[in-house]
């Protein structure tokens, strides 16, 4: 984690070792200005590593790998592509159907290039 980034520990690091969403165990789980989230889980026993990312209001986007490094890389890599995606979003989810509308497109784009 990088202070200077603005991503920080969730929580203050208390979701650390509890289950995920995905059933594995929490080993990282990092947050952005309140609304952005990325959230690593892992269960070596199974070579099970998953990372979800989120935009509070706007989307819940879970992937999966086989290796602790390719989900390590995955995860700094979605850190400025989630800033980005964030900042083109209304804060909080849409705002109107015509706001939700014009960023389908958007979130798309996202889960393609992520999935």
């Amino acid at each position: 984690m990088d202070q200077d980034t603005g991503w920080s520990d969730y929580e203050a690091g208390a979701t650390l070792g509890g289950e995920g969403s995905q059933g594995g165990i929490v080993v990282r789980d990092e947050g952005y200005r309140g609304n952005l989230r990325l959230t690593y889980e892992a269960d070596e026993a199974r070579s099970f590593h998953s990372i979800t990312c989120g935009i509070a209001g706007w989307l819940r986007h879970p992937r999966f790998f086989y290796t602790a490094e390719e989900a390590t890389r995955a995860f700094e890599a979605m850190k400025p592509a989630l800033e980005e995606l964030g900042a083109k979003l209304s804060e909080g989810g849409p705002r109107s159907t015509a706001d939700g509308q014009a960023a389908g497109p958007l979130l798309a784009d996202f889960v393609v290039r992520f999935s």
